[in-house]
């Protein structure tokens, strides 16, 4: 009979580095994890939270470090010395701290990964596909040595990566806290003036926790210049209900709206705690990058239609009608004026 061996601390191995942000974890954490085999460390602000939250973890190390990219990227370098492939989700702070990190250990990096792995070998290397050419291409990439790796959103499913009151980790994994040796400064860095939290109506979807989205069902019937209305008005609901505006492919593709709500496989990959769709039908190019949110709500005249099968609460009716609706008791401004409301 034989057994596995036991990989000693010289292994070329693979660990996912992950940021948070009071306890949430950015979009893209679990996919990194899963790149990494499940081992992680977890730092930023309420780290240990979001490390018992994160699924498919085997080791997971955390460390409440709040984020000074620049004197992070120098602590970690040493944790991370012995790791031949270091995988860091894109999230915004993932792209920020990835060039650092990549210059404090002298390793190239390979930006906007679909995939990537360790190549054994002497010396052990890493292999990746990186897209380029906004995702039209995906280039194949070997690298001789160590690499840190961003992983694009979307390129694995899954699970829920939202923290929870009662969340204890996963079952099989083991947890320590990381000392990285004192309250993390670097006096070239620039210093922390405040804390801005984002305005809900331009951030980053990816980072949005609440996203409301409208489909090609919100505007049925409409010309192209009430249709805009509509969904200059869904971005004010959204926001009055503390979340962002998202969009299906069709109303981007008919000018709507910004390409930079549009929901899918060729758009933003979310992964928020509350998704709400109006007039969403749930095509497989949209619903394919909603990752896994908590809870679904949709809103649609067809009771059959794939959005609502998937969602927990689904509300059989006119979803202009129900945006309209909002906005008056929200005290949101009708900015598409008086033909959207009658339309």
């Amino acid at each position: 009979m034989s057994s596995a061996r036991v990989p000693d601390a010289t292994d070329p191995m693979a660990v996912a580095v992950v940021v948070a942000r009071d306890g949430r974890l950015p979009v893209g954490a679990v996919e990194a994890v899963a790149e990494a085999g499940g081992r992680v460390v977890v730092v930023g602000s309420g780290a240990e939270d979001a490390a018992l939250a994160l699924t498919g973890v085997t080791h997971a190390r955390w460390a409440d470090t709040g984020f000074r990219p620049a004197a992070l990227a120098a602590a970690l370098a040493v944790v991370v010395a012995r790791d031949t492939l270091v995988v860091l989700p894109a999230s915004p702070d993932g792209r920020d701290l990835a060039p650092r990190l990549a210059a404090a250990t002298g390793r190239p990096l390979l930006a906007r990964a679909i995939a990537a792995r360790v190549v054994h070998g002497d010396p052990p290397g890493v292999c990746a596909q990186v897209s380029r050419v906004d995702d039209r291409m995906l280039v194949p990439v070997d690298v001789r040595g160590p690499a840190v790796v961003t992983l694009a959103v979307g390129g694995r499913p899954a699970g829920h990566t939202g923290a929870s009151a009662d969340a204890l980790g996963s079952p099989d994994a083991s947890y320590e806290a990381l000392d990285l040796g004192g309250p993390l400064d670097d006096p070239a860095e620039p210093e922390l003036v405040a804390l801005l939290e984002p305005d809900l109506q331009t951030m980053d979807l990816a980072d949005a926790s609440r996203v409301v989205a409208g489909g090609a069902g919100l505007v049925a019937g409409l010309d192209d210049h009430r249709a805009t209305g509509v969904f200059d008005l869904l971005v004010g609901v959204a926001a009055a209900l503390g979340g962002s505006a998202g969009a299906t492919r069709v109303a981007t593709d008919a000018g709507w709206t910004g390409y930079e709500r549009q929901i899918g496989t060729t758009g933003v990959t979310v992964d928020p705690d509350l998704y709400v769709a109006l007039g969403v039908s749930g095509a497989a190019q949209h619903t394919g990058g909603l990752g896994a949110p908590r809870h679904v709500v949709s809103v649609n005249t067809d009771p059959s239609c794939p959005m609502t099968a998937m969602a927990d609460l689904g509300l059989v009716t006119d979803a202009h009608a129900l945006l309209v609706e909002l906005a008056r008791r929200l005290g949101v401004d009708d900015t598409g004026g008086p033909e959207v409301a009658r339309a």
